[in-house]
């Protein structure tokens, strides 16, 4: 799969200045490094809520497509039932395109919904983001099921790290449902980006996720 995605996305490589940018990945190692303190906290207290309300793994992870295309594994707290994926096809998509998404998604757990609302499942990808395969601002990170049906301008997308937050985040967060609609967010963000742009978008992620808006 891998060898694959790279023999496509090798015709349509080109760097972004954000990739090579110091003060971008030192912004990201500072915040990753408070983010994981921050994780590890809230991952002991949602084990024990997931002890007491759904026993499981703590974690979910899935291989994603990052930077050109390339895989790695993405992290999250868990906030679906065990074996979600396997339960996919079960779900009506209400989505178009290359997007998965529904509102009353059956297999998220009543915790679950408390994570998702207040991104708290999202925590772990602090670890992503010091490894490296992702920055604190992107793009969304896809998945391979999603990259295998894509256009050549949809590869655009991958010109970037995909991000913990972004256009996407900001400017839609789940009421998003059109795939085109997210690309385009995608390649704005890759037009407008600068540090202080960056910055931005965290500060604005920040009172998002502090009002609970458009997250589930």
């Amino acid at each position: 799969m891998d060898s694959s995605l790279s023999k496509i996305n090798s015709r349509h490589q080109s760097i972004h200045p954000s990739v090579k940018n110091k003060s971008k990945r030192l912004i990201d190692i500072m915040g990753a490094l408070l983010g994981i303190a921050l994780t590890i906290v809230i991952v002991m207290v949602v084990a024990i809520a997931m002890l007491i309300f759904d026993p499981g793994p703590i974690f979910y992870s899935q291989r994603r497509c990052g930077l050109y295309g390339r895989t790695f594994r993405i992290w999250k707290i868990r906030s679906m039932v065990f074996n979600a994926d396997k339960l996919k096809d079960q779900v009506h998509n209400e989505a178009s395109g290359q997007m998965f998404k529904n509102a009353n998604d059956p297999r998220i757990t009543y915790l679950g919904k408390f994570l998702r609302c207040t991104s708290l499942d999202e925590f772990p990808q602090f670890w992503n983001v010091l490894k490296g395969d992702m920055s604190l601002v992107g793009t969304r990170p896809p998945t391979i099921d999603e990259v295998q049906y894509y256009q050549i301008h949809h590869w655009e997308r991958l010109k970037v790290k995909p991000g913990i937050t972004g256009e996407w985040q900001v400017y839609g967060r789940s009421k998003i449902k059109d795939f085109e609609e997210m690309v385009r967010l995608d390649l704005r963000y890759q037009s407008r980006w600068s540090v202080v742009y960056d910055l931005k978008l965290i500060l604005k992620t920040i009172l998002i996720v502090l009002n609970r808006n458009g997250a589930y």
